[in-house]
């Protein structure tokens, strides 16, 4: 870094400090997962400290690495194999970038919140634009989640009570329903949501031991049976972009980026980049595990949902889809909160009668969830519902990872920030310091254009699930159960 940008440097770390110093975000140094970023921990501020940059760089992985993951194989899929391992570390090359540029950001506005970067950057509507953003992703992360816990838990059910595989569409209906109404609106309304930060390790855990039982899967050789297809080790195909979608969503993690950031002791913007490489390092560490392990054990006939290749009488993986539906519970009411503190803020402002000051560093995704009223127990209820009614639509999880990727992730992780840095830099255009941002946009708009083309109009098709795949038909379950058995999902299909 040149002198100018030693000095710059200098003078907006103190004003971070200036600002930290009068901010009530300060005392958010916990565990900064997206559990705990939805809430202040407000019972011993005084005891909470600074993490270090190792203890930083947990707290960020713990954020980035999660339930999108389990859709990497089926991205390799859809770009081919080895243009997909490629495009991986692209894409993981353009977050850690992107997750630089809006710390950045934030020291040249000195406002560390995204919506704070955005309102000095384009004003109002920068804002609501976010605003707008915010709330589809998770939203659409709900419905996954929906679709996951339904696909999971019935073949768990069906593994105890063979006969039902007769009938898995009303099976997965009851499962969603049970789940919705006796675990999801409970969490969801729950009043003191930060207790559910002392879980948030578990999400992360549960990650890691699904994927020690694919990659044993792959090596014990249980699938071998697995035919080959001409597209099984084709290096390239046409569905690139939407490929993109499904790795942009697993690794968005950039409404935690200002919480890590103002967590950790002595913050410079050198000491973030560090933390940055790291996290994002061993996020794609375990993105590109997964990946190979799910993409070499059933390569062309990879799903959205990896966990939906394994046979049903399989007990191992029956336990990891147990695990994987913790996960997404514990996840699920924070998506909620997230949405519906959005929504509150922008009734609020609609009908206030009164000017509304505007409050350029409140983070709609850092808010409480312990203010409730009938107002917030309605939206909370409306949300939920709306998800639920809209996730029996779509039986794959593959086009909602794709359509939550390329609407919402690859916006809020590379478009947004970049323009904002285009906005606050004082730098020419086409400098080398913003010709980077001005890639980063254009790339960003790129994918999402036109993966949106493509994608949209095949969005409802005959993906369905339920089916026994070829390979296990020979297998305990396809013998007593009797839905017939198919050799290709069709989930699968390059037109989904």
């Amino acid at each position: 870094m040149d002198n100018s940008g030693n000095k710059k440097n200098t003078v907006s770390e103190f004003s971070y400090m200036l600002q930290r110093q009068g901010s009530d975000d300060s005392t958010e140094a916990a565990a900064f997962d997206d559990i705990n970023s939805l809430m202040k921990n407000n019972e011993h501020p005084q005891e909470e400290t600074l993490s270090s940059l190792p203890q930083a760089s947990f707290n960020y992985i713990n954020s980035i690495v999660g339930s999108g993951v389990i859709g990497i194989p089926y991205a390799l899929h859809r770009a081919g194999f080895g243009l997909g391992l490629f495009v991986l570390v692209i894409v993981a090359a353009i977050t850690d970038y992107s997750l630089i540029l809006m710390v950045r950001c934030g020291h040249l506005s000195g406002r560390f919140s995204y919506p704070g970067v955005m309102e000095a950057a384009y004003g109002k509507a920068g804002y609501y634009l976010l605003s707008l953003l915010q709330f589809m992703y998770p939203f659409l992360a709900m419905i996954s989640y929906n679709v996951v816990v339904g696909d999971t838990l019935s073949k768990v059910l069906v593994r105890l009570v063979p006969s039902w595989g007769s009938s898995m569409g009303p099976v997965r209906f009851g499962v969603v329903l049970v789940v919705t109404v006796f675990v999801v609106i409970p969490l969801c309304l729950y009043k003191n949501v930060s207790r559910l930060a002392k879980a948030s390790f578990l999400s992360l855990a549960c990650v890691v031991i699904i994927l020690f039982a694919v990659v044993y899967r792959l090596m014990a050789g249980d699938y071998a049976v697995v035919p080959d297809t001409p597209e099984s080790w084709r290096f390239a195909h046409t569905d690139l972009i939407p490929a993109v979608g499904i790795m942009a969503f697993a690794f968005m993690c950039h409404h935690n980026t200002f919480l890590v950031y103002q967590s950790m002791r002595n913050a410079t913007l050198e000491r973030w980049e560090k933390v940055t490489h790291i996290s994002v390092g061993f996020a794609w560490l375990v993105a590109v595990c997964f990946g190979i392990a799910g993409y070499c054990t059933f390569r062309a006939l990879s799903q959205g949902d990896l966990l939906e290749n394994y046979c049903w009488d399989d007990d191992l993986m029956n336990f990891a889809r147990v695990l994987f539906s913790i996960s997404i519970l514990l996840t699920f009411p924070i998506e909620c909160f997230v949405s519906r503190e959005i929504v509150r803020t922008q009734i609020k402002r609609f009908y206030s009668q009164e000017v509304v000051e505007y409050d350029t560093d409140k983070d709609p995704t850092h808010a409480t969830g312990a203010e409730e009223d009938d107002k917030s127990v309605a939206t909370t209820l409306v949300i939920v519902l709306a998800a639920f009614i809209i996730s029996p639509y779509t039986e794959c999880l593959g086009p909602v990872l794709e359509l939550n990727g390329l609407l919402a992730a690859i916006p809020l992780a590379y478009v947004l920030p970049g323009l904002a840095y285009i906005q606050l830099s004082p730098h020419s255009l086409w400098s080398r310091e913003k010709l980077p941002a001005a890639g980063l946009v254009l790339f960003g708009t790129f994918v999402t254009i036109s993966g949106a083309a493509l994608l949209i109009p095949n969005l409802i098709g005959d993906c369905r699930t339920g089916i026994i795949m070829g390979y296990c038909r020979d297998d305990e379950l396809a013998v007593n159960g009797t839905m017939a058995g198919t050799t290709t999902p069709a989930c699968t299909t390059d037109k989904v």
